[in-house]
């Protein structure tokens, strides 16, 4: 079980949709989830358009008339996923358990009830650094902090790493922090400057994923669902499925596991038939690998500071696995492609344009040429 915080000091980055897409995303690969609501504007809980009634502040305040547990406020939002509300009356926390010994371990203690229930349990923090923050980083294994391609969110890392620091210093707990960029905009040249920026600032803890601006994450909250449940076809979707995927391969979750709920079922199942499984699931992988053949893709532009490829291949969308190597001028990637005819374009320095080094395009609608490339079945 794992205990993941989304912080930032810096509102608007996308820290609530990330918590709320995150959750959903694993409980697609049949993670257990629970979403703890830990921000007093309660925009997860509205989000989700969950009753507020009940909400962390019934569980950790001292003066509460009616005193519950997280079992008693827990609220299914959809299959494998829960969320614990929050409300107004949690940003009191702060005020009413500012003398008491031992504060900054409530969260931790609160939570012991329960996270035995699930495989993963996500903390939406609020925009601050106070109490309740520091208490949902003391009860984390990592923190993923979203970052918008913004000086302003870059500089809200930087505080909450200070934080992270003394909570390592004073109450001897490590955290490992993630940075996630959010909110990215391939159409603006300014977004790939600041991503240049920010992966040279946190290479050692930038996460590969990147969620892009997407609309149909602001219209999956108005609606009060995730954006998987709304539109799982979309780019946002897509997005944090890869993030959840990316998390889930840092621990090391055994790929059997993976939206597999049936083997949770039966967990005194017989030796011989577990052996059986992991075999043919190693088999079926082996074929998957097989039919996927690797394209090379290479540019030559020597005064470029940064290139990316995308195409119909990836949803168009740019990453850290898209992102092309320069070597002596030249930019290079490996990529493993389907068989079948593929479009794409290059990225140079937040412009798109076709390759030059392939003859064979096609229109994109948009006024502007697509390169094709063609794999066939023996790549």
């Amino acid at each position: 079980m794992k205990i993941i915080s989304i912080a930032n000091q810096k509102g608007g980055c996308g820290k609530t949709t990330t918590a709320i897409n995150l959750v959903a995303a694993f409980c697609a690969t049949g993670q257990r989830t629970l979403l703890v609501d830990l921000d007093p504007q309660a925009h997860a809980t509205l989000g989700l358009d969950r009753d507020d009634r009940y909400s962390v502040y019934n569980v950790i305040s001292r003066i509460t008339p009616r005193k519950m547990a997280f079992r008693d406020i827990i609220q299914t939002v959809e299959k494998n996923f829960d969320i614990v509300p929050s409300n107004v009356l949690v940003g009191t926390l702060e005020q009413e358990l500012a003398d008491e010994i031992g504060r900054e371990m409530k969260l931790v203690e609160a939570l012991d009830s329960v996270k035995t229930s699930y495989d993963f349990i996500i903390i939406d923090c609020p925009p601050s650094l106070g109490f309740l923050t520091v208490n949902a980083l003391r009860a984390s294994d990592e923190v993923v902090i979203p970052v918008e391609t913004s000086r302003f969110s870059v500089q809200g890392v930087d505080h909450l790493m200070d934080i992270i620091n003394l909570i390592r210093e004073r109450l001897n707990h490590e955290i490992e922090p993630r940075v996630l960029v959010t909110m990215f905009d391939s159409r603006l040249r300014h977004s790939f400057s600041m991503l240049d920026k920010i992966r040279a600032k946190f290479s050692n803890m930038l996460l590969g994923t990147i969620v892009h601006t997407n609309v149909k994450l602001k219209e999956s909250a108005v609606m009060g669902k995730t954006v998987l449940s709304y539109d799982k076809y979309c780019r946002g979707a897509k997005d944090y499925f890869s993030l959840a995927k990316e998390l889930l391969s840092m621990d090391k979750v055994p790929l059997a596991e993976i939206a597999l709920e049936s083997t949770r079922l039966a967990p005194e199942a017989p030796a011989a038939i577990t052996v059986d499984f992991s075999q043919r699931m190693k088999d079926v992988v082996a074929k998957e690998i097989e039919a996927i053949a690797e394209t090379t893709f290479t540019l030559n532009a020597p005064e470029a500071q940064s290139v990316y490829v995308a195409g119909s291949f990836n949803d168009w969308s740019l990453n850290g696995f898209c992102r092309m190597n320069k070597e002596d001028g030249v930019w290079r990637l490996q990529l493993p492609l389907d068989p079948g005819v593929h479009q794409y374009q290059f990225v140079i320095d937040g412009r798109w344009q076709a390759d030059p080094a392939n003859d064979l395009k096609e229109p994109n609608g948009f006024g502007d040429m697509n390169s094709v490339v063609k794999v066939g079945a023996n790549g």
